[in-house]
């Protein structure tokens, strides 16, 4: 049961661990109206630790598709320049972003796909500058869910939307390590047991990792003075952050031009409000050549579409099947949380913090270590306890990274 203490501690937790809220700073949260109650809980506790300011930017599912059924092509293709002053000049300011990722997965199933794509183009342009932000750790910043009733009778459609509710907040619970007695010491250990692995895999300076599973036969080259992130973050005030709440992850960047053969889908991907499934992508020379999809490849087209880099991959992150998300055996239709179920890859934008030196160099300089640029920056899921990583070393010998889904490399110590 989902009750108000265990909620306090997940706000707690939210600020301390995922932002690491510092005193005399501000916050800014991106939340669901629908969760108004939690959010105001979250504030009350950033006052509490001496936040000089708390601003909410308030999202309703239900004005945003009446938004998309009825606002004309030039409204939906073009974010307010208001909008974009207010991230830009808290992010100025050094505030910390909490972001209440929250949206049923259905939300925009029926809306033209072409408008959705529309919209999502004319965000990441307006945002391209705030994104700088949180890519580049120049701010703290976390993303984590609660709640909606939309969002949990997806995920468990046989039950009431009360009961649904409840189940998905008991599931989110025991996820976030919020059930635990200290859910702030439970995530520091959990940090260091991803710092283990990803300080394993920085060893390793693999050149090249080869993804084996059902539908999936895929080369990714790694390239020169690539880090592997995970956990903790650390941001350029030096401040230690989580910037997603689950991870399970630890991640790094492909070489743009570096990534051969095909990939299949082993999760539904919702994006944008849209479900996109069971769908496959090959590449040649690290470039989209082909797909296909039995759900939303109208929109899975779109999303290829919206620049070059859209058509190539800026992350790949590694994940065992014994993660609790994927131990829960619920499908979330949320990439928070199925991505950090299996391992992933990325569409879109490089973290530029994954080479060594990226975050101080300009885009060219990024370009011309095969670190990709995009407007995108969309996760999906291609693990399974059936999935298969080897590893290639400098010398050209190869080693077992995963085999059945799991580490093969001792990240446990």
């Amino acid at each position: 049961m989902a009750d108000q203490k265990m909620k306090e501690k997940y706000a707690e937790l939210a600020l301390r661990t995922g932002v690491n809220l510092q005193k005399n700073q501000a916050l800014m949260i991106n939340a669901p109206i629908e969760g108004a109650d939690f959010t105001r809980t979250v504030a009350k506790k950033a006052y509490e630790m001496g936040a000089k300011d708390v601003h909410i930017n308030w999202e309703d599912d239900e004005l945003t598709l009446l938004k998309y059924e009825n606002a004309p092509d030039e409204v939906i293709g073009t974010f307010p320049e208001w909008k974009v002053k207010l991230l830009d000049t808290y992010a100025e300011d050094g505030a910390a972003v909490l972001s209440i990722r929250s949206t049923n997965p259905d939300l925009l199933k029926d809306i033209d796909s072409s408008r959705v794509a529309m919209a999502n183009k004319a965000s990441a342009q307006a945002m391209k500058n705030f994104r700088q932000y949180t890519m580049n750790d120049r701010i703290t910043w976390s993303i984590i869910t609660i709640p909606t009733g939309d969002w949990a009778q997806k995920i468990f459609p046989e039950k009431s939307r009360e009961d649904a509710v409840e189940s998905l907040w008991d599931a989110i619970a025991t996820i976030v390590r919020v059930d635990q007695d200290d859910p702030i010491a439970a995530w520091d250990e959990h940090n260091k047991t991803l710092e283990t692995a990803r300080e394993i895999l920085n060893r390793k300076k693999y050149t090249k990792l080869v993804f084996k599973a059902p539908g999936t036969d895929l080369a990714i080259e790694l390239p020169d003075g690539h880090i592997w992130k995970g956990g903790s973050a650390v941001s350029e005030q030096g401040t230690t952050f989580n910037p997603n709440m689950p991870t399970e992850e630890v991640f790094s960047l492909p070489h743009k031009y570096g990534v051969n053969g095909t990939v299949s889908s082993t999760k539904p991907l919702n994006y944008g409000g849209s479900l996109i499934d069971n769908f496959s992508l090959t590449f040649k020379d690290g470039k989209v050549v082909d797909y296909q999809a039995e759900q939303g490849e109208e929109t899975l087209k779109h999303l290829l579409e919206t620049d070059e880099g859209s058509r190539r991959l800026g992350e790949v992150a590694l994940v065992p099947d014994e993660s609790p998300v994927s131990q829960s055996g619920l499908i979330f239709y949320n990439t928070l949380y199925d991505e950090n179920a299996s391992c992933h890859i990325a569409l879109g934008k490089a973290y530029p913090t994954n080479l060594e030196g990226g975050a101080e160099m300009d885009d060219e300089a990024l370009d011309s270590h095969g670190v990709n640029d995009s407007l995108n920056h969309v996760d999906f899921m291609i693990g399974s306890n059936k999935l298969d990583i080897d590893g290639v070393l400098d010398d050209g010998t190869t080693e077992a990274v995963f085999r059945n889904g799991t580490w093969a490399l001792n990240v446990k110590g």
